[in-house]
C-alpha cells in the first residue's frame, strides 16, 4: 500500500516553489500519493508564532534573500528574488488549487500548483488577477470554468478545512509534508521525505 503525503503548500511562498517539481519527481518515484493542502498562513502565523514578512526584522528579511539564492543556485531553480507582484494575496490561487484538486484531483492540483507558483517566481506575473490565474489553468491544459468553480462557497469550506488541518498536524510554514502524521517543514526537509517515502525512518 502506498503511502499518502499531505503536502500542504502557500501558492506565494519561495520555498513551496523551489521545492515543488523535487518533490513531485520523489512522490512519483516512491508511487506516493499526494494530497495537494493548500493553506491560508494569514491563519497560520497568529496561531504558531510566524509573522508576515513585512513584520520580520530587517536582518531576518536580509537573510532570507541569501538563503533564497544559495537555494535557488543549489537545486538549480532560478528564481527572482524581487519579483513584481510579491508580496502578493495568495487566497484566489489557493482557492483554485483547491477547486481543481476537488474536480481534476491531485496531479492537476499539482500542475496548477507549479505552474502559479512559477509564475509567480520566475515569470513575473500577478497570481491574484483573475485573468493571470485563467491563462494558467489554459497552459495547463485545464478548464478555464476552474475559476469561476473557485469562488464556491463549498470551496471556500475546503480551503478552510484545509488550514484547519495544517494547525492540527503542526504545521507552521510552507511547504509541509505530513507523512503518517509526521511533520517536515520546509523544502530543505526533502532529503528526509525522500528516506521516509523509501520506507527508512527519517
Amino acid at each position: 500500500m502506498s503511502l499518502q503525503v499531505d503536502y500542504f503548500v502557500a501558492p506565494q511562498s519561495p520555498w513551496t516553489f523551489l521545492g515543488h517539481e523535487r518533490f513531485a519527481a520523489m512522490a512519483r518515484a516512491a508511487g506516493a500519493t499526494v494530497r495537494v493542502r493548500p493553506m491560508d498562513l494569514a491563519r497560520i502565523f497568529p496561531l504558531t508564532g510566524g509573522l508576515p514578512l513585512p513584520k520580520r526584522a530587517p536582518a531576518r528579511q536580509a537573510y532570507r534573500l541569501v538563503e533564497l539564492a544559495r537555494f535557488s543556485k543549489l537545486v538549480g531553480e532560478p528564481l527572482n528574488l524581487h519579483p513584481k507582484f510579491f508580496p502578493v494575496v495568495g487566497d484566489p490561487a489557493a482557492r483554485l488549487i483547491t477547486a481543481v484538486r476537488e474536480h481534476d484531483g491531485d496531479p492537476a492540483a499539482m500542475r496548477i500548483a507549479g505552474a502559479i507558483l512559477r509564475a509567480v517566481w520566475v515569470q513575473e506575473r500577478d497570481i491574484a488577477d483573475p485573468l493571470t490565474l485563467s491563462a494558467l489553468l489554459v497552459e495547463c491544459g485545464l478548464a478555464p470554468g476552474r475559476l469561476d468553480d473557485a469562488q464556491a462557497p463549498a470551496i471556500q469550506a475546503a480551503y478552510d478545512l484545509d488550514t484547519d488541518a495544517a494547525l492540527a498536524a503542526g504545521v507552521f510554514g510552507a511547504p509541509s509534508y505530513v507523512i503518517d502524521g509526521e511533520l517536515f517543514w520546509g523544502q530543505d526537509r526533502l532529503e528526509f521525505v525522500q528516506r521516509r517515502l523509501a520506507g527508512g525512518a527519517a
